[in-house]
């Protein structure tokens, strides 16, 4: 078990963890917080080397993923870097990537009514303006559970009071400031619930997941 305690803040820098092999040839972990070395709930930066494949798979209670370089394919097509997707429960593929990638993944960890299958790529989609500086994208919802991505031009100040139910974030680019720590580009950041203050530099994107751990 790793950082499976909900109650507990965990904040990694995944540029400094080391990469550790995964069964698959040329596929490589970091992983943040998993109950199982090969099952159950999971969340880990993956990567694929060149011409690297996964074995055909099924993922009880879901996979989530947003590809962060290069391009994920399988089956049903190829994800360029920006592409957020999820396959519920039921859905089976056989992973590779042909000039390499890396993603971020979260497996196991979809609730029980949660059936959506989507693909959005984020680089090419209309995001909204919700100030003169702060841009939003919203990915998914269901029930309590929301995830979104945001991206600053400029200095600014988040408000996500509304995670009672746990708060994880991503950094993808930029810098994020929790009270006065500073978070840069990698950094993944899990909590409890919003209790602090957070802010975000300019030219930052962040992916946020709220409402989901309890």
């Amino acid at each position: 078990m790793l950082n499976m305690d909900f109650n507990q803040s965990v904040s990694i820098s995944t540029h400094r963890q080391g990469w550790v092999a995964s069964p698959m040839p040329g596929v490589w972990r970091k992983p943040l917080a998993r109950e199982d070395a090969e099952q159950g709930h999971a969340t880990s930066i993956v990567r694929y080397d060149p011409g690297a494949s996964f074995s055909s798979h099924e993922h009880p209670k879901g996979e989530e993923i947003l590809v962060l370089q290069g391009v994920f394919s399988d089956q049903s097509g190829d994800y360029a870097a920006g592409t957020y997707f999820r396959n519920p429960e039921g859905f089976s593929h056989a992973p590779f990537s042909c000039e390499g990638c890396i993603i971020l993944v979260k497996l196991h960890q979809f609730q029980p009514d949660d059936r959506a299958h989507l693909t959005v790529q984020t680089n090419t989609v209309s995001w909204v303006w919700t100030d003169s500086v702060l841009q939003r994208l919203d990915l998914h919802q269901n029930n309590d559970e929301q995830v979104f991505m945001l991206k600053s031009q400029a200095d600014v100040e988040l408000d996500l009071s509304n995670a009672l139910k746990g708060l994880e974030l991503f950094v993808i680019e930029g810098e994020l400031f929790e009270n006065q720590q500073l978070f840069s580009q990698g950094c993944w950041i899990r909590r409890p619930r919003a209790v602090h203050r957070y802010r975000l530099g300019p030219d930052t994107r962040v992916w946020i997941k709220v409402n989901h751990l309890y």
